[in-house]
């Protein structure tokens, strides 16, 4: 008989709530053929709260001494707990990952936003050099009209 750690879930629909059981891995989940009831876990409560997971750590340490196998997630709380060294569990499946079509049609997108980007950068350069160079050259033009200016109806007539 191999035991196993691991929840069963209780509590309504919508609402879990779960008990940490010993009990043989070749029983369904909720069989009620527990062998133990070594905690609790409701997963409603926020993560910072201490009743979201309670543990009776004696009782485990019995059942680890005698063979009993916990299961991914009550391994996560017995690490969070102290009791057995934490591991890394790797992702079994890739289906979190993108594909690489998506990665592709997202990479293409960047590449034209960013090149958009440039565009709209160097128009508004043009822009604001265009805005520049004719108060440049108008600038110099107001500034020789003085100088011309001061001659006078009478230097004017004179020169005739």
């Amino acid at each position: 008989m191999a035991t196993v750690i691991r929840l069963a879930r209780f509590g309504a629909k919508k609402r879990p709530y779960y008990h940490v059981v010993v009990t043989d891995s070749r029983n369904a989940r909720n069989s009620g053929n527990i062998l133990a009831t070594v905690g609790k876990y409701d997963p409603m409560l926020p993560r910072d709260n201490e009743k979201r997971v309670v543990l009776k750590i004696d009782e485990i340490k019995e059942w680890l001494g005698k063979g009993a196998k916990p299961s991914d997630r009550v391994y996560r709380f017995l690490a969070n707990a102290g009791l057995v060294a934490a591991r890394v569990v790797p992702n079994q499946t890739k289906k979190n990952l993108q594909s690489e079509k998506t990665l592709q049609k997202i990479k293409d997108k960047q590449d034209k936003l960013a090149k958009i980007a440039e565009e709209q950068a160097a128009a508004e350069a043009a822009a604001k050099a265009a805005a520049e160079a004719p108060a440049e050259e108008s600038a110099p033009a107001a500034e020789e009209a003085p100088a011309e200016a001061p001659v006078t109806e009478e230097s004017a007539s004179v020169a005739e």
